[in-house]
């Protein structure tokens, strides 16, 4: 069996992974766009902030350690077109422009996606970057550093936008974040813990901007960046713009080839089979069942495109394993803050229509001598009464109890059964209530009065 895998970071590297694993005897033709193979773009930040020194081990694999297990590894080649009826692909080298056609019996997608682009006046001056792959890691390190650049606005206050507007204040750049919601963070907590954070960035010097949108860029007579106009008439000095408003699917020339749904994401089935037999689809251009609701949405999660990489490797030849249904857990710092979620919370329940309660406390974690605050929020059905998401925040790691809730509302646990659940007791670890309990407790007497 010859499979074609077409893209090379988390979810192209667990496919591979997954075919070596259990068809060792097939014939893996591994494509990557790019010069590097299996690069984490999640891992920018590490970089940036010198936690990592080597930009060049951001990666799960190297070309020579994959060809040593038989793979045969193609960079700077990219697929521009696929024949289902034929099951070939053209590959185009990006460097010459020279193509070539392959055959292949099985062929796995994991196109990803690209990072949203700003469509205003402006957008193709020079020094707007993105924080996405290792080309623009590269540069947004240089940029770091480089003396003419001192005002950064980052546009969008998801995780990126975060990581981004961290790396290069503490790089001793003036930051300002631009969003148009409401609060920053909107996709993973509620306002009790973006509060917090909000005010933390603006301690260490970080402007914020929210509930309006970038209308303009403004360049010299250089094409460089020097100001940005939002949607509030507010003129902001500008050397540096970093767009992390969002993604879209790299599938545009995919439309007449497999079914995409109205925002041009691959439609798989349980498998991980896209609407052409033999051809499959994972990652950030596919959805995902969502647990808590059991309908499919994208969650563009290294972890989630991992889980259906494996899910896609296992179902090649027979439909044997669905992909497991998910929750978006997730985990970032701001500063000395360590948050996670998992699940609905108020704020996202609300955008999809569900129905949902929650109880917030503050806890104290032992042992006394580190007794930081611990802020967490858990979200249930008020009428089944099942856990259906969490939050929780501390300037201690406390963000492993997230995985505690998701299983819980993998298995469709409720307050009542969450409230006494075991968790381990140990002076100087926890406290004989974890904070789970005592929130489940706090369910409980809320959904009984």
């Amino acid at each position: 069996m010859k499979v074609a895998v077409v893209g090379s970071s988390h979810g192209g590297f667990e496919i591979v992974r997954g075919v070596l694993h259990d068809f060792p005897n097939a014939e893996i033709d591994w494509y990557e766009k790019g010069d590097f193979v299996s690069f984490l773009s999640c891992g920018i930040e590490l970089y940036l902030q010198g936690v990592v020194k080597d930009v060049n081990s951001v990666s799960y694999a190297t070309i020579g350690g994959m060809e040593a297990k038989g793979v045969h590894v193609y960079i700077n080649s990219e697929v521009t077109s696929i024949d289902p009826e034929q099951h070939s692909i053209k590959v185009v080298d990006v460097n010459n422009g020279e193509e070539t056609e392959s055959k292949y019996d099985k062929l796995v997608l994991s196109l990803g996606a690209v990072p949203f682009e700003l469509p205003v006046p402006g957008k193709d001056l020079k020094n707007i970057y993105a924080m996405r792959g290792r080309d623009w890691e590269i540069l947004l390190k240089k940029a770091e550093v480089d003396p003419d650049i001192n005002n950064v606005s980052v546009i969008g206050s998801g995780y990126i936008g975060i990581e981004a507007a961290e790396s290069f204040a503490k790089a001793g750049k003036k930051v300002t974040i631009i969003d148009q919601n409401p609060t920053i963070l909107g996709t993973y907590l509620d306002s009790e813990f973006t509060d917090i954070l909000t005010k933390t960035l603006e301690d260490h010097g970080i402007s914020i901007k929210t509930s309006q949108s970038v209308k303009e860029i403004i360049g010299n007579d250089e094409d460089k960046v020097t100001s940005l106009v939002t949607t509030t008439g507010e003129t902001i000095p500008t050397d540096l713009v970093i767009e992390a408003a969002g993604i879209r699917p790299a599938t545009e020339r995919l439309k007449d080839t497999v079914k995409l749904d109205s925002q041009g994401l691959i439609m798989t089935d349980e498998y991980q089979e896209t609407s052409q037999p033999d051809i499959f689809a994972v990652g950030d251009a596919t959805k995902i069942e969502f647990a808590p609701t059991g309908t499919k949405k994208l969650i563009a999660l290294a972890p989630n495109a991992r889980r259906q990489g494996r899910s896609a490797a296992y179902n090649l030849n027979e439909k044997r394993r669905k992909t497991t249904a998910v929750s978006g857990s997730s985990a970032l710092h701001v500063y000395n803050y360590k948050f996670a979620s998992t699940g609905l919370k108020d704020v996202t329940a609300k955008k999809m229509g569900v129905d949902v309660e929650s109880v917030f406390l503050t806890d104290d974690k032992v042992p006394a001598s580190n007794n930081a605050k611990v802020y967490f929020e858990l979200t249930f059905d008020p009428r089944t009464r099942e856990v259906l998401g969490a939050q929780i925040m501390s300037k201690q790691d406390v963000t492993a109890n997230i995985n505690a809730i998701s299983l819980a509302i993998q298995k469709h646990m409720t307050v009542d059964e969450l409230a006494y659940a075991d968790f381990l007791f140990q002076p100087g670890f926890d406290r004989p209530w974890n904070v789970m309990n005592i929130a489940a407790q706090k369910a409980q007497d809320k959904l009984n009065k």
